[in-house]
């Protein structure tokens, strides 16, 4: 009989194990090979669950698909009706994104493009690719607007000046910090590198503090604060890591990077959790991968519009 302590220890050990696979894949720090070499050492069990999520990984590496299926006419309906949609909404993304967000933001960056600006206060904000910010500093606060996309923010210390990030419905006030703002689907994730912030969201807030991250929705609470992944922002590193998030997630992740659309024929495939490191700089490569590890297939009509299913 499995005693349940044991379960939950070995539990423990494999998601710490996935945590530290993923920081491996993208790149040990001095400080954090030190760390993990002395986790590995901390107990045989590490060592053990560690072990198997690299075999795991070499298993799914291996795999290739010798026989192509022919999809039953009620899944090729679906793809069908699911390409249509896609291609209605890539018409329209590509007719307004770009005049609606540029005429609005200060500061943009195109698909594939990251770029750090320096503001006025002597902050520094690094733009993940397809993001955008818009300004409104004042004698009394200096206030940001996330439009769309992702950003880390470095901010200089003005006691006189608060400094505010909104980000759908919400606001993120640094007190004296480093961190990122996410905008995701229907809502904003914040992660925090240095010191914290306040994040407000539906009349409610929460303080997260160094290392931590929240999450909310729009005209939703802030959730508590809870660990972030120690892949912080590797965005900025060239990696896109996703450790048990979303596939629908992952995607939107990726479409930075990738000009046009990629649709899950339905929401169970887009809700399937992901962990994986991904080439910011090869988001084709990353789709073949994400198609792989999940096994699922896709329907490309141009790369400009991609369907994935089962």
């Amino acid at each position: 009989m499995i005693d349940d302590s044991d379960r939950s220890l070995a539990d423990e050990a494999r998601a710490a194990a996935i945590e530290w696979w993923v920081v491996s894949r993208a790149g040990f720090s001095r400080e954090e090979r030190a760390k993990f070499e002395a986790w590995l050492a901390a107990d045989p069990v590490h060592a053990e669950a560690y072990a198997d999520i690299e075999r795991t990984y070499a298993q799914v590496r291996r795999v290739r698909r010798k026989h192509v299926r022919v999809a039953a006419p009620r899944r090729r309906r679906l793809v069908a009706a699911v390409a249509l949609a896609a291609a209605a909404s890539l018409a329209l993304w590509l007719a307004l994104r770009p005049i609606s967000i540029l005429l609005r933001a200060d500061f943009a960056t195109g698909t594939g493009e990251t770029r750090m600006v320096t503001l006025d206060d002597g902050s520094k904000v690094t733009l993940d690719a397809s993001s955008a910010i818009a300004l409104r500093f004042d004698a009394g606060e200096r206030r940001v607007e996330l439009l769309e996309g992702e950003a880390w923010f470095e901010v200089a210390a003005d006691p006189a000046r608060p400094f505010v990030v909104e980000a759908m419905g919400g606001t993120i006030t640094a007190l004296g910090t480093a961190f990122d703002v996410d905008i995701v689907d229907g809502g904003a994730r914040v992660s925090v590198g240095q010191h914290s912030v306040a994040v407000a969201s539906n009349g409610e807030t929460v303080v997260v503090g160094e290392r931590q991250q929240t999450s909310y929705e729009t005209q939703a609470p802030p959730a508590p604060p809870s660990p972030a992944a120690r892949s912080l922002a590797a965005w900025r590193r060239g990696s896109l890591i996703f450790e048990d998030r979303p596939l629908g997630e992952a995607l939107a992740a990726l479409g930075r990077y990738r000009r046009g659309r990629v649709h899950c024929a339905t929401r169970e495939i887009c809700a399937r959790p992901v962990t994986a490191v991904l080439p910011a700089d090869d988001p084709r490569q990353a789709l073949r991968e994400i198609e792989l590890f999940l096994g699922l297939r896709s329907v490309r009509f141009t790369e400009l519009m991609v369907v994935l299913y089962e």
